[in-house]
């Protein structure tokens, strides 16, 4: 049974939740309680206002976004999220909302703690060689910034990076290194099996295997499914026109993707045909967090451009939008075609 269908471990969270506002608020009125996948919540009034509590348990980092949404549905006002974790970072997010602007607290010590905003992050400076960066630009990959390397994608998919002080591998590197590969086990498994090719022959064979996969006439396959935002942006930088654009181009957003399942939005950067620069935030599936993300991503690429939400028409839904109007610098839905892939 999963964490989210476990009915004792949210049965634990909802015990865990009241004692925690019991205890912050006072016992006065009462408090309905509801389930928040295996979490829980609870609407109650304060100084006669509808108000609601929700305690994130799984993916606390992604939760601002359906916490709010929820509390919305409720008929709640003002919106408290209590975490164990990543609380200044949801703090961060949360400041970006006007009024009422939702609180976030840590749990220390079975009190709760109001989270303080942590600063907007910097990105890491990407070491670029240019004869590693020109295979990968002959190769025509895409070039991608983050976490303080530089990548070539195909199609948003990663299939090489540069790697400087240490391999994936964890060996120390006295120069930088291009390491090929989908992901660090294929980047590992690679560098054991066919480190004795030259750094051009590794990225033609994995580009080869990746483009026969990574295009929209394929067959369903791992290559063609994972990072699908990624995709989106590739293909927006391609045709920025899409999204009403004269040019696009990839940036890093708060936080490098921590894997290739891990579902996430893609940040790109660009300018409008009158030369005004905006911040575009990319996301396939609906995704009730990308609000909160986005304008945390904003912070980092251009804290005062105007944010555009570039979503698939099928995941154009209500509550995004509700989302986007809510923030002190309100984002803009734009949906691309259904088929963008192509």
């Amino acid at each position: 049974m999963s964490q989210a269908n476990d009915p004792r471990r949210s049965t634990l969270n909802a015990a865990k939740l009241a004692a925690l506002v019991d205890a912050r608020w006072g016992t006065d009125g009462e408090r309905a309680r509801h389930p928040f996948g295996s979490g829980a919540a609870l609407v109650g009034t304060v100084d006669g206002v509808s108000t609601a509590w929700v305690l994130a348990d799984q993916v606390p980092e992604r939760s601002l976004g359906p916490a709010v949404l929820w509390a919305e549905r409720q008929g709640a006002g003002p919106v408290h999220l209590v975490v164990d974790s990543s609380a200044q970072v949801l703090a961060r997010q949360a400041s970006f909302f006007a009024e009422p602007v939702p609180a976030v607290w840590r749990v220390e010590d079975r009190a709760l703690v109001r989270g303080d905003p942590a600063p907007v992050p910097v990105p890491l400076p990407a070491p670029s060689p240019p004869e590693l960066v020109d295979l990968l630009l002959d190769a025509g990959l895409e070039l991608v910034a983050e976490g303080g390397s530089l990548r070539g994608e195909l199609n948003g998919l990663e299939v090489a990076r540069i790697a400087t002080g240490t391999s994936t591998a964890g060996v120390p590197l006295d120069a930088p290194l291009l390491e090929v590969g989908v992901g660090r086990a294929d980047r590992e498994l690679t560098g054991m099996l066919h480190g004795d090719l030259a750094p051009v022959d590794q990225l033609d064979r994995v580009i080869e295997i990746v483009r026969r996969h990574r295009r929209p006439d394929a067959e369903p396959h791992p290559l063609n499914q994972l990072v699908p935002e990624r995709w989106l942006r590739a293909a927006l930088c391609r045709e920025p026109a899409l999204v009403g654009l004269a040019s696009l181009h990839p940036a890093e957003g708060a936080h490098a993707r921590a894997n290739l399942r891990e579902r996430d939005i893609a940040v790109a950067a660009g300018e409008r045909p009158d030369g005004e620069p905006v911040v575009v935030a990319c996301a396939v599936g609906v995704a009730p967090d990308l609000v909160p993300v986005a304008a945390d991503a904003r912070a980092v690429v251009a804290p005062g451009a105007p944010l555009l939400l570039a979503v698939p028409e099928r995941d154009d839904v209500p509550g995004i939008r509700r989302l986007a109007s809510r923030l002190v610098m309100p984002a803009e839905v734009t949906p691309v075609p259904t088929d963008w892939r192509r």
